[in-house]
């Protein structure tokens, strides 16, 4: 039902997971990531992969011998899609003999992909490819990118309905957690959504508290300047806010 990327920068440490799907809020059903890991638990997902994949990676089982230990628990382990990231920075996935065609994966070094119900293996191959290509762009564009090739290639076989991104910088909280669950075209409304969070929100994320700093930035005076140099650049270039947010109206007696 679903095709997804984990991947890790090796520089900045930051882990993501993008997912695409046919299937209503495949964003909160599918990725898991901790602060050194991650796990995307698919096709008939088992959520037990994704929060105990993520402790036991974290307390730093191994990827592949923890799948191994997981498909011989699960007696559903034909029907599920699994791929992880482990505290060692090495990469290892499970695709069930019982998945939906076109089902497969592929691993790397910094990366991996699996997907099920796709139109090919194309799909897997495209999103894979873009992602090594583009280290010109930052994390969340570059999940984005390999994505969109990952759909332009034919992605679910069955269509489009709900996209997520999430990205972790050594913590156990989300720097970034982006979910569309209903939508004609999830990864479109996920590139709005990423824009809007550029203008104010992923300012206040680049100071909030972390396991170094308990405190975070709380001084507001910076995180406003840099909104404001940000919306001045903005308007500069001759963009438009692509934010839906409203304001009060000002009401009259």
């Amino acid at each position: 039902m679903t095709y997804s990327i984990i991947a890790r920068d090796p520089d900045s440490q930051e882990i993501g997971i993008a997912v695409a799907s046919r299937f209503f809020a495949c964003g909160a059903a599918v990725p898991y990531i901790g602060r050194r890991v991650a796990v995307a638990t698919q096709a008939f997902v088992n959520p037990l992969w994704g929060t105990e994949g993520r402790r036991m990676l974290e307390s730093g089982d191994p990827a592949e011998a923890l799948l191994k230990e997981f498909a011989a628990r699960d007696a559903g382990r034909d029907i599920r899609q699994c791929h992880m990231l482990d505290a060692e920075g090495n990469f290892a996935a499970h695709t069930g003999a019982g998945c939906v065609d076109w089902a497969g994966h592929r691993v790397g070094s910094t990366h991996s992909v699996a997907g099920n119900m796709l139109t090919g293996p194309e799909v897997v191959e495209a999103t894979f490819d873009t992602y090594a290509a583009r280290s010109d762009l930052p994390m969340a564009e570059r999940l984005l990118a390999a994505m969109r090739a990952g759909e332009e290639a034919g992605g679910d076989k069955r269509g489009r309905q709900a996209a997520g991104l999430v990205i972790h910088r050594g913590q156990d909280h989300a720097y970034l957690d982006l979910r569309v669950d209903d939508h004609g075209d999830p990864l479109g409304e996920l590139d709005r959504l990423l824009e809007v969070a550029g203008e104010r929100y992923l300012h206040v994320a680049e100071a909030m508290p972390s396991l170094d700093n308990f405190s975070g930035t709380s001084d507001r005076g910076p995180i406003d300047a840099a909104i404001a140099r940000a919306e001045e650049a903005r308007k500069a270039a001759g963009k438009a806010s692509r934010s839906l947010a409203t304001d009060v109206e000002t009401k009259k007696d």
